[in-house]
């Protein structure tokens, strides 16, 4: 790193800072916009990943962000490259995850020309974005670099887009390296810590909601033993389940889509909820449907590192602005009593979690019983495996069925982005080669982001994918089947034989039609040492764990007679 100014071209200084930043890996669509850092890059120690498609770039930018709370790092061409990588700048911005899209823009002269594939980037990426900036003077390239990794990274996390001018990218200035940044951490207050005790103190029926990011290992270690001193239960927020043990005695289940209905009534019955780290947004909030806005019916302790998520939507009793490494580490301070008056009910939300995620008594139409295939995973899969999965009915069998142990081992996206599932393990695969990671998707999810099936094999990363087909987009299906019953449009998918599809890319690939082909085919394919996709054909009436496509239609008849 530079301390002192050195002539550079704009590409040069660039890639430096990177280096600076602790950069260690990005991703890319090459685009002639952006030659001159590929060419920089060429001299780096930095690994580069070619992908297939901009929308997969940037998901595995963004994977990797969730996993290291670094940013993640994309670079794409202008214009159409800019449009397809939007997808993950969406997801990281819902997803609260830290990543920096570099684009590629037109020469400084052509500006406000309407010059070949010209944006204006602040126009598109502006309502998706933290930050979105183009850097018209090498010089400022330290400056500006720095201040992304510090706004994708502060307060609550999210995308940067920095635009890079072709020509800028060339010119040669003198300038110094920016320092490494730090995050700032806030801290709650010794008043805030003392009035959690009192309420803890006056509860009854407590209930402690995990989400949102910027955790870490040991912010996590910090909130098991919080719950272990207080016997308290613990749920975690929509798509971040690896917040908590699942085999731990506190745990009673996830709050997203598909809510087990006693999780959801013990949410309205809490008289203290204390929700770290998350929004508590539309997927998890049932609609906005289980705390008032703006005052919540349970006492609301909301504890979060962005000031302007508190009070956004709910009014806490008590509100404390703190990144969950810091407010994790002072519930140590609050000494806990030794006898609690919530026990049978902490007790009892356990049992409605085990029965509700016990895959035995579940029987689906078809010969393919997918709980049994969470059965054999459950007992193939080392507990640090990382599942990933994008969006679609399949996912109910992970979130519902899975039994997440460690954290770090989830890969989904709250945004709900279909053709999430490959990439993310793709980044997760290049971020942690050593470790086993699965990718669960649909037909049509698949078909999204499949063709980074073609990235895998090119560096040699042995994920796994076990694609669910049905031949549809099954919830748009399922929705048509509650709210238009029998009128069926739009949602029906002829698919490709997808083994042969995973073959012709240089993958193994097998198609699983029954249950007992499942436990052989998954070993096959983690001894095949390449990627692989288990094609396994879901009988299309098993829409959900318990619910048939037949059933949503009957069920829809008889209200419509009803109401009629």
């Amino acid at each position: 790193m530079a301390i002192t100014p050195l002539r550079r071209s704009g590409a040069r200084i660039l890639v430096d800072q990177l280096d600076a930043q602790g950069v260690g890996h990005v991703f890319c669509v090459p685009g002639e916009s952006f030659l001159a850092v590929l060419d920089a890059l060429h001299d780096s120690a930095i690994a580069l990943t070619v992908c297939r498609q901009e929308g997969g770039a940037a998901m595995m930018a963004e994977a990797q962000g969730k996993l290291s709370g670094r940013p993640g790092i994309c670079f794409v061409t202008r214009g159409p490259g800019a449009t397809n990588a939007a997808a993950g700048v969406h997801i990281a911005q819902q997803d609260s995850t830290p990543l920096i899209l570099f684009v590629g823009q037109v020469a400084r002269g052509m500006r406000e020309r309407e010059a070949f594939q010209e944006l204006d980037y602040r126009a598109v990426f502006g309502s998706m974005a933290k930050w979105v900036v183009e850097i018209d003077d090498p010089g400022r390239i330290p400056e500006l670099v720095s201040r992304a990794f510090l706004t994708a990274m502060s307060g609550r996390p999210g995308p940067v887009v920095v635009a890079l001018p072709q020509d800028m990218l060339t010119e040669e200035v003198s300038v110094a390296d920016a320092l490494p940044c730090s995050v700032p951490q806030s801290y709650p207050g010794d008043t805030d810590m003392s009035t959690l005790q009192e309420l803890l103190a006056q509860a009854i029926r407590p209930l402690m909601v995990l989400g949102g990011s910027r955790w870490s290992a040991g912010a996590v270690a910090n909130v098991r033993a919080f719950a272990e001193r207080f016997t308290l239960p613990v749920a975690c927020s929509f798509r971040r389940q690896m917040l908590f043990d699942h085999e731990h005695a506190c745990y009673a289940g996830d709050i997203g889509i598909g809510i087990n209905p006693k999780l959801a009534e013990r949410i309205r019955q809490a008289d203290l909820l204390l929700l770290i780290g998350a929004r508590f947004s539309e997927m998890p909030s049932q609609g906005y449907a289980l705390l008032g806005i703006p005052t919540p019916v349970q006492t609301l302790v909301h504890a979060h590192a962005d000031a302007g998520e508190l009070g956004k939507l709910y009014r806490p009793e008590l509100a404390i602005q703190a990144t969950p490494d810091a407010f994790t580490t002072a519930l140590a301070r609050i000494p806990a009593s030794t006898v609690f008056p919530w026990m049978n009910w902490t007790q009892a939300a356990r049992r409605d979690y085990l029965e509700w995620s016990d895959p035995v008594p579940i029987r689906i139409p078809g010969q393919l019983q997918m709980g049994e295939v969470m059965q054999t995973l459950a007992a193939t899969l080392p507990a640090d495996t990382i599942l990933c999965n994008g969006a679609g009915n399949f996912a109910t069998w992970v979130h519902r069925f899975w039994r997440f142990r460690n954290y770090g081992t989830q890969l989904a996206p709250t945004s709900g982005s279909m053709g999430y599932g490959v990439p993310a393990a793709i980044g997760a695969k290049r971020l942690f080669p050593d470790r086993t990671v699965v990718a669960f998707a649909g037909d049509g999810d698949f078909m999204m982001h499949g063709q980074e099936l073609a990235t895998a094999v090119q560096y040699g990363l042995t994920i796994i994918v076990i694609l669910v087909d049905n031949g549809m987009f099954g919830t748009i299906r399922m929705h048509q089947e509650r709210e238009y019953p029998g009128r069926v449009i739009g949602s029906a998918l002829r698919n490709p034989d997808f083994a042969a599809l995973a073959l012709a890319y240089g993958a193994y690939g097998e198609r699983v039609e029954t249950t007992a082909e499942f436990a052989p085919a998954f070993r096959r394919a983690l001894d095949s040492g390449r990627p692989a996709v288990l094609h396994c054909l879901l009988d299309p009436e098993a829409i959900t764990p318990t619910t048939t496509l037949s059933g949503l239609r009957a069920a829809s008849l008889r209200r419509a007679q009803i109401q009629s």
